[in-house]
């Protein structure tokens, strides 16, 4: 994924309500516990963590119990160093004292509890990246006390990059109209998206072993990841394993795909990973973003946006406006030659169909336009309006290739667009004797995208006729 590309919008839930899901996370929640429990007797070793000693009390103090409580106080105790929540205040007498996040935690707005959260996470993520400790140790206990990270076949920068490659492709299949949104993602097809090289259509043994290995990684990684919020998590069977000992191999059906973990995003997970985009430099847009800015703002903001999120995006725009005021702002945004200006005049004529009927005197205002005449017409008339003068066979032709222009600009040669095309050069006998003439900087390009879509030899050969005409008389 290239840091320069836009990604689809992600709807993110209200920061208050992801405020309370950050504090109620069982990592968080146990972090800010410690931090309170916390006084003069604690006593923290020279890297910040809670001494040996203490641990069954800090377990005792949250409630765990078992094998594994200690650890568990340990991991919410660094959380609660690497959040802020608690400081050490003297490293030679390894005392502590509270944080300056602890504060923002009770009577910060949901945006500084959200900050908190945040750091959490990065320490979580760090974590993650961390190999299996008893590995480890066993090799420095090899090394004679000197760590050689080859021994445990550990790259820290490469583990680190191949997470959030997984966490990237996750945020992906989760904003986007074609994304499965709440569904979950199967383990091997998470691995598989990141592992498998583009246009392999049958992965081969090497990378099939590859993408088994990266699920066993990704299932110790989610199960971390998983007290913390980012994702909900059903983990890999263990009889899968138990058998053999061995790493799974993918399903070859979807039948038993769940056994090999399931994986998704949770709300506040996405709020979390977006954050770590654009933190990272990518554009990472939410809906919602555009709604203070201008009518022109938002249509050159939602022209790469997938239908459903440019809906909601300008929902969000005209719920704060005024019908006939928004109208008005909008036609005034979609005027122009450029090559953004069909498409902004596509997403223009979509945000009209959900303004209602105070807005027809601003339709009607702009009915002599040579570029907004067109859908003028086309709304009025789809809002049962009178009096609507019939467009000149000009202006027909002007708004059908603007139309095109602006669909291939949406969505390329895609199938929707094939049939369009088709069904231009069947209703109009003898189009692309007009169409070449039409007075629109996109008509060439119009014509030379039908002669690649349409399917039959002859139509396709007179639309490239028409375009080659239309692009000598542009000068071109």
């Amino acid at each position: 994924m290239s840091d320069s590309s836009t990604l689809p919008p992600a709807r993110l839930h209200p920061e208050a309500e992801l405020a309370r899901d950050a504090l109620s996370t069982p990592l968080l929640s146990r972090a800010v516990r410690l931090a309170r429990w916390a006084g003069a007797d604690t006593r923290v070793d020279a890297g910040g963590a809670l001494a040996e000693e203490q641990l069954p009390a800090a377990a005792e103090a949250l409630g765990l119990t078992g094998g594994d409580a200690p650890a568990q106080a340990s991991e919410a105790w660094r959380v609660a160093v690497d959040a802020g929540l608690v400081e050490v205040a003297d490293e030679e007498a390894g005392t502590v004292t509270a944080g300056e996040e602890l504060a923002r935690v009770t009577g910060g707005s949901p945006r500084d509890v959200l900050g908190v959260w945040l750091a959490a996470l990065e320490s979580v993520l760090a974590d993650a990246s961390v190999p299996d400790l008893g590995s480890l140790i066993d090799a420095m206990a090899e090394g004679e006390g000197e760590l050689d990270l080859s021994a445990v076949d550990w790259d820290p920068e490469a583990e680190a990059e191949f997470l959030d490659g997984v966490l990237a492709n996750l945020y992906l299949l989760t904003v986007g109209d074609d994304a499965p949104g709440d569904a979950p993602v199967p383990l091997p097809a998470l691995a598989a998206s990141v592992l498998v090289p583009d246009g392999m259509e049958e992965p081969s043994n090497d990378v099939l072993e590859r993408v088994s290995e990266a699920m066993m990684r990704l299932d110790d990684q989610f199960r971390l990841l998983e007290p913390i919020g980012l994702v909900a998590y059903r983990p890999v069977d263990e009889e899968l394993m138990s058998d053999t000992g061995e790493e799974p191999a993918p399903p070859v059906d979807d039948t038993d795909v769940a056994r090999y973990g399931m994986v998704r995003l949770t709300p506040l997970g996405l709020y979390g990973l977006r954050a770590r985009l654009l933190e990272a430099g990518f554009d990472a847009p939410a809906v919602g973003d555009l709604a203070d800015k201008g009518a022109d703002a938002l249509l050159d903001g939602t022209a790469a946006f997938p239908p459903g999120a440019a809906h909601a995006e300008t929902e969000h725009w005209l719920a704060r406006r005024e019908p006939l005021a928004a109208a008005r702002e909008l036609l005034a945004a979609a005027r122009g030659t450029d090559a953004g200006a069909p498409l902004r005049r596509l997403r223009c004529q979509q945000a009209l169909a959900l303004v209602g009927a105070e807005a027809e005197p601003a339709l009607r205002e702009v009915l002599g336009d040579p570029e907004l005449g067109g859908l003028a017409r086309v709304w009025l008339t789809e809002h049962g309006a009178g009096d609507v003068p019939a467009p000149s066979e000009a202006m027909i032709f002007w708004l059908t290739v603007d139309t095109v222009a602006a669909q291939l600009a949406a969505e390329g040669n895609s199938e929707e667009l094939r049939a369009l095309v088709e069904g231009l050069a069947a209703q109009h006998s003898g189009f692309f004797d007009t169409a070449w003439r039409v007075d629109h900087p996109a008509t060439a390009d119009v014509l030379e995208a039908m002669g690649r879509l349409h399917p039959d030899k002859k139509v396709a050969k007179e639309a490239r006729k028409a375009a080659f005409k239309a692009r000598s008389q542009q000068g071109g």
